[in-house]
């Protein structure tokens, strides 16, 4: 790889996040890489110049956050709705492996979560971003890594796992999808399962963090997804593949949408490379065909 180009080199180095994925040993520092956090052309001096300046503005915002607290105790109602919602989510996570040892510290947890809140104003808190968080907080040694590279993962995948930006976009573009590709079952969904589409927006606002079997195949798809290969939002094509694991039972047994919706909800355990192997497919179908405007938007 260092007989490359850089512009070679780079492409090289996402294609085989993309086609291989990571190993454990080195995920921790490639995500820095993958999110934007270090540039792929920095030296490791450079890098350690990025990273003391994340520091330092992590701290301020720190700091910053301490002071304006009680003006947004006093003015802003959602504020504290919102303190209230996150501390509940965090609660209710359990925080222990099998035998028994702490995996995470909830108390930064809530702190990241309640300044990401504060200083992102494109994604307010949802459902769902505490266990998205808590995966970064695994994965990462320091707190404000943790924090920035939430921040980057959201940019990164342009916001489509935030309700109010992307997962409306998402949801229709996957109604589209299935319209384009497999009228048979958008005819199905249309008579008897109107609005399940749009009720697999649980999907999209975890990023498909509970159909894994493991942490490692979620963590998986997710570096597929920053690495913008094959397509732009791949996840489109993550739901998709999805869906078509019903298919069949759904058009044998003429399913309703309610127990269409069960089944789609029932897909858990699944297998990440396997997952990501079925979308890849779709989208070499997708691009032999003469693709819709809006489609080709989204996708290329």
């Amino acid at each position: 790889m260092t007989t490359l180009s850089p512009e070679n080199s780079l492409s090289a180095r996402r294609s085989a996040s993309f086609i291989l994925g990571l190993h454990p040993s080195v995920r921790t520092e490639a995500w820095k890489f993958l999110t934007g956090y270090y540039s792929w052309q920095s030296s490791q001096d450079e890098r350690l110049t990025v990273d003391s300046k994340r520091r330092k503005n992590y701290q301020a915002l720190c700091q910053m956050y301490e002071k304006i607290q009680p003006l947004l105790e006093n003015l802003h109602r959602n504020f504290t709705e919102t303190r209230h919602n996150i501390a509940y989510d965090i609660q209710k996570l359990y925080d222990k492996d099998p035998l028994g040892n702490v995996l995470i510290d909830k108390k930064k947890l809530e702190k990241t979560l309640l300044l990401s809140y504060v200083c992102n104003t494109q994604a307010e808190y949802q459902q769902g971003f505490h266990e998205m968080v808590m995966l970064f907080q695994l994965m990462l040694e320091h707190e404000h890594e943790t924090f920035w590279l939430f921040q980057f993962f959201l940019q990164k995948t342009e916001h489509s796992c935030v309700i109010n930006i992307g997962v409306a976009k998402n949801l229709d573009t996957l109604n589209t999808l299935i319209t384009f590709l497999d009228p048979v079952f958008a005819d199905h969904l249309r008579r008897k399962g109107a609005g399940v589409v749009q009720s697999l927006f649980p999907w999209f606002c975890l990023c498909f963090q509970r159909a894994f079997k493991s942490f490692d195949d979620v963590w998986r798809l997710w570096e597929v997804l920053l690495t913008g290969k094959p397509c732009r939002n791949f996840q489109v094509l993550v739901a998709y593949s999805m869906l078509q694991m019903v298919r069949r039972q759904a058009l044998l047994d003429s399913m309703s949408g309610n127990a269409i919706l069960l089944a789609c909800n029932k897909l858990i355990d699944l297998d990440a490379d396997e997952l990501i192997s079925a979308a890849c497919m779709v989208y070499a179908e997708l691009i032999q065909k003469n693709v819709p405007q809006p489609l080709k938007d989204f996708f290329l």
